[in-house]
Formats: C-alpha cells, structure tokens, sequence
C-alpha cells in the first residue's frame, strides 16, 4: 500500500461525508488531495519511510476567506476522524511538520514555498524559487478541486520554467558538472586528496541528475530523492540512475574518470540534438557559454553565473 493511495481511500471513506456534514457549502469549494513534502506525495515511499509523517490524512485546502471562517471548525472535525484506517496509522507527525495535511489556508500553502502571493510572472520570481520548492508544488495527486484555484496554480508551475530560465539552468549546470567531475575528480586523485575527490564525485553526481530533470522539463526534487526521481524521466533517465549508481559505489576510483567522461559526451551530444550547442568540445564546461547565449532576456543573457 502505497501513502498516497491510503490517502485517497480514507478520504473517499471519510473525509468526502465529513465536508457534506460539517460546512456543506465548502464541498463545493474546497480543493482536496496530497501534496507537498514526503515521500509519499512522490510515490516513492516504502516500509521504511511508514515510521514517521506516514499514514491515514490528506489536505483540504481552502480559500482564504473560508480558511477564516470555517478553518477551526474543519480542523476539530478532522482531527476527530479515525487515527487508524485498513490497520496503517496512526500517523506520526515530526516536529515542526504538522501541517503537512489537515485544513490549510491555500494561499499560504503556495506562498510557503514560492514565497509568492501569486503564480510567478517574471524571470527573477520563477529563478528565486528553490527548484526543490516547484518539485513538492507539483507532485502527490488532488482529488477533488471544484473551484479550481489551487489546480490553477499548480498546472501554472507544471507549464514549467520560461525557457530562457531552462536555458540559465542548464548553462549553470554544464559548468558545474564539467568543473566538477572532469576537471576537479582527475586532478583531486592526482594529488591523492581523497576528500576533495569524494566530494567532486558527488557534486558531478548531483549536477548531472539536475541536467537530466532540466532537460525533460521536470523539477529535480529533494535531495533525497533525486536518484530515485531521475530513474523515471525519458530522457536518459533511467542511464543517468545506472552510470550514478556506479560512480558512488564502493570506495575505490578505478573506472570513476572513464564513466564521467563517457557519460558526459552522452550530455554533450544531448545538447547537440536539441540545436543548444554547436561547439565540437568534449568538456562540458565549454558547451555553457553556448547554451547560455541562447537566452533572449537581456538582463538574463549578461553574464554566465551559477544559478540555484
């Protein structure tokens, strides 16, 4: 049993007649699902992940004025809903993560994580959003949402960035990932420096698996989650996952340079069938500047720098 599956089922068992009986006009109102942060909203969830923020719940998220009015009221009436449902729960709230689910005021939910009051408009807002922040805003799965206010912005994210956005991040990455892994990983071994090694390995790791999620228009999730995501994306998703897996196994580095280079040039040639590189380089710092000057936006295009 999956988390968000057990969600859904509880809420069709109770939560659907709690809002007919409670506040019956908020049945037409209210948007309601599984959302956010945790693993379960990813799918990814398994017994492991059951011992803490897992189990029976779901979100009702409502409209400002209806959270004002009616949010104290919902709130008893489902914390007063069974703790235990088909033998999972209760649920065990970490701290500081207690409102996870339960009734939440929808602007505040969206502003907690974009720190906007409304969709982003502009380059600047959408770039100032952690890219983790936009993965957890989309994800899970909303159940009913009559009045389409929270589907609205949530399909305004799932759009995906402005390309000239795409476009910075990608830049950013080839830079830090030709950095990283060509460049720093071959360099630290030279000189024995095991530490610098290890930790220009896994930036490469962790920068490639954000390329991939750039290039199939999907944000990259939580750090913890990443290799896991990266499995299911189309493009080059499920070698990404493989040559990862190979690069952060074990402890020794023999083979550690062959598999970046050789991965790298699978990038490269990726940024070539898009038409976002025209340069013959085997680095992938040097495709940066060639994805970076694609941007349209003037202020966006000035200068090559590492984005978030």
């Amino acid at each position: 049993m999956k988390g968000l599956e057990l969600s859904e089922l509880f809420y069709r068992s109770y939560g659907d007649q709690m809002l007919k009986e409670i506040v019956p006009r908020l049945f037409d109102r209210a948007a309601v699902g599984l959302v956010g942060p945790g693993s379960e909203c990813y799918g990814f969830d398994d017994e492991i992940s059951r011992d803490h923020d897992w189990g029976p719940s779901f979100c009702i998220w409502l409209e400002p004025e209806d959270f004002g009015r009616h949010g104290e009221e919902l709130t008893k009436a489902y914390d007063a809903l069974p703790q235990t449902f088909m033998e999972f729960g209760p649920r065990r709230a970490s701290p500081g993560e207690e409102g996870r689910t339960g009734v939440i005021d929808l602007n505040r939910f969206y502003k907690t994580y974009t720190g906007l009051d409304h969709p982003p408009s502009t380059l600047e807002e959408w770039l100032r959003i952690p890219e983790q922040n936009l993965s957890l805003c989309t994800n899970g799965k909303v159940f009913r949402d009559p009045l389409g206010t929270f589907s609205a912005w949530r399909e305004g994210l799932l759009e995906y960035y402005p390309e000239d956005v795409r476009l910075k991040k990608i830049a950013s990455r080839c830079l830090t990932a030709g950095q990283a892994g060509q460049y720093n990983v071959p360099r630290s071994l030279k000189r024995g420096d095991m530490f610098a090694f290890q930790y220009a390995l896994m930036k490469y790791c962790s920068d490639i698996i954000s390329l991939i999620f750039l290039l199939n228009r999907r944000y990259s999730p939580y750090f913890k989650w990443m290799h896991r995501g990266v499995k299911e994306l189309d493009l080059l998703g499920q070698s990404t996952f493989e040559v990862v897996q190979e690069l952060v196994a074990g402890t020794g580095t023999r083979g550690k340079e062959e598999l970046i280079e050789d991965f790298s040039g699978k990038i490269i040639n990726r940024l070539r069938e898009e038409g976002l590189t025209a340069s013959e380089s085997d680095f992938l710092l040097d495709h940066a500047a060639e994805v970076h000057g694609k941007i349209e936006d003037g202020n966006l295009g000035q200068r090559l720098a590492v984005v978030g």
